[in-house]
């Protein structure tokens, strides 16, 4: 099987059933068929940008990047479920989440197209947020604070 067609096969998969480790992955792969080892699968994830959100049950699972929302609202609804601090400092907001939730929240902001923000760099539960050019980090943190609260019931 080429990586072409393993990648693939992983994409199908993760829309097709939640798989929310690396062991969930191989095995699923194993199962359609494909002998695979953990660091051709964490390279495949890598390469394939896979990001970890929140499944219709709570649980984390694997999701492609273009599977996510990118709405304003969804990316309010997503700081709300995600973001424990969003503090200022300079022209960068440092935003806290719990472990493992930087990277797809990092993702939401990045996609969602907000005005404000040039870009983010995401570590396991931390995520730098660029302000653009003439945007405080203070204005951008007041702006995220700010969409916590829009659309919430």
């Amino acid at each position: 099987m080429s990586r072409h067609e393993r990648q693939t096969e992983i994409l199908r998969l993760i829309r097709e059933q939640p798989l929310s480790t690396q062991a969930d992955l191989a095995a699923a792969l194993q199962r359609a068929g494909h002998e695979v080892v953990q660091t051709t699968v964490s390279r495949d994830i890598r390469e394939l940008g896979l990001v970890k959100v929140r499944d219709r049950s709570g649980r984390l699972a694997y999701a492609a990047p273009d599977a996510l929302p990118t709405a304003p609202s969804a990316l309010g609804a997503s700081l709300r479920r995600a973001a424990l601090s969003i503090e200022a400092s300079g022209n960068l907001v440092l935003v806290t989440t719990p472990a493992g939730f930087a990277s797809a929240l990092a993702e939401e902001l990045d996609r969602s197209g907000h005005p404000l923000v040039l870009g983010t760099v995401a570590g396991d539960n931390t995520i730098i947020v660029v302000a653009r050019e003439g945007v405080s980090g203070a204005e951008l943190r007041d702006e995220l604070r700010a969409s916590l609260t829009r659309g919430a019931a």
